[in-house]
């Protein structure tokens, strides 16, 4: 994120205001534009409601989890026949073999444990080509 390529538009789905703080924080630093939603239906409202670049999803939510939250964001994808599909970052304090997999194949892209480290979001935001 050296030189700011580009301003992204962030969605980050977190229930814990602790995280929703440190990740706005660190992602501002770099200018991007961050929108939270505190659950999974917040993610779908806003997505059904505007256009985002990456979205940045908790795993263990209230109301509606990050996974359940992933499968709808995909469907409504799907049968709206967008051209370009929205990159979905998990985030997440589990950190078993299996998680990892588990969230790709339910239609995330990349997977991220906490703590939030904004280098290793780097990271991913470049192994994903999402100019940051």
């Amino acid at each position: 994120m050296n030189g700011m390529v580009e301003k992204l538009n962030i969605l980050l789905v977190e229930d814990n205001l602790l995280n929703q703080r440190i990740v706005t924080f660190s992602l501002k630093k770099y200018n991007h534009e961050v929108t939270i939603a505190n659950h999974g239906v917040e993610a779908i409202e806003l997505f059904l409601e505007r256009k985002f670049d990456v979205i940045l999803m908790d795993i263990m939510m209230p109301v509606m989890d990050g996974i359940e939250a992933t499968i709808k964001i995909r469907e409504i994808e799907n049968v709206n026949n967008f051209k370009v599909r929205t990159p979905i970052i998990a985030l997440t304090a589990n950190t078993m073999d299996n998680d990892r997999d588990k969230c790709i194949s339910f239609g995330m892209d990349e997977f991220m444990t906490k703590p939030f480290d904004i280098e290793k979001l780097k990271a991913i935001f470049d192994e994903l080509k999402i100019p940051s």
